[in-house]
């Protein structure tokens, strides 16, 4: 049983272009967030899942010359890309944690792995954090079948909605109980300036070894820097609900 994390990353976004090669301290983005990822234990591979598009050649260079796993995919469609991904590197059971995700908590993946063994369901996810802590883990044989069934060729927002379809999955949810509070749509993902701002402040504060209690601390020790989060909520909201892909599958 091969178990993978994929993680889709495209250079040419409307909000903060090429974030995923912007650096921190002369490390960039996206290394950050593999060396997080590279702490979870029986993980076979860790591929960044990026498109065919020229816009993204940058981000292959800078792949290549670090031995970073990869595939090239489709530029719109995530589950293809996925899909095909899984295939070339023999995967049965993906974790998905989106290339925003830059501060990905590496025990919840785990808690994924260990919970899928376990109890073999369709799909996993985590609730009771942030935005931006909420990996999802999945079957390739669920994959396959959201891909033959999608109405869809464009899964670039939203791809996660496909994986709650109770009619379809025995959906398997982990509850996380947090210590430290946080606002209700709380986001702590890489979207705008702003949150480049902000994770430099983080970054600058606890290097790359940190857990989710550590940034919520953080944050109620910094309400300035946790109010531009929320102010940020509104507009990030209206670009998700502008852009939300169709979720609804054909009738088996």
């Amino acid at each position: 049983m091969v178990s993978s994390i994929f993680i889709p990353i495209r250079l040419k976004s409307e909000r903060l272009p090429k974030k995923a090669l912007k650096k921190i301290n002369g490390k960039s983005m996206i290394q950050y967030l593999i060396e997080r990822l590279q702490k979870v234990k029986n993980i076979e591979n860790i591929v960044i899942c990026t498109t065919n598009h020229s816009s993204d050649d940058e981000l292959i260079e800078f792949l290549e010359k670090k031995n970073f796993a990869f595939f090239r995919g489709s530029s719109k469609d995530i589950l293809d890309r996925f899909l095909k991904a899984a295939q070339k590197f023999k995967t049965d059971f993906i974790i998905a944690v989106d290339g925003d995700d830059i501060y990905s908590e590496p025990d919840y993946i785990e808690k994924i792995l260990t919970e899928f063994k376990k109890y073999n369901s369709d799909c996993y996810h985590i609730t009771g954090v942030p935005v931006g802590f909420t990996p999802i883990g999945f079957k390739t044989s669920t994959l396959q079948k959201i891909c033959s069934l999608k109405n869809t060729t464009n899964t670039e927002t939203g791809y996660g909605r496909f994986f709650f379809n109770k009619q379809l999955f025995n959906i398997h949810e982990i509850r996380v109980k947090l210590k430290t509070s946080f606002p209700k749509d709380l986001r702590m993902s890489l979207d705008y300036e702003t949150d480049f701002k902000i994770a430099k402040k983080i970054f600058k504060e606890f290097g790359n070894n940190f857990h989710i209690e550590d940034i919520l601390n953080f944050l109620s020790e910094n309400p300035k820097i946790l109010q531009e989060l929320i102010k940020l909520q509104k507009k990030w909201d209206q670009h998700w609900n502008k852009n939300l892909s169709d979720t609804s599958t054909r009738d088996m």
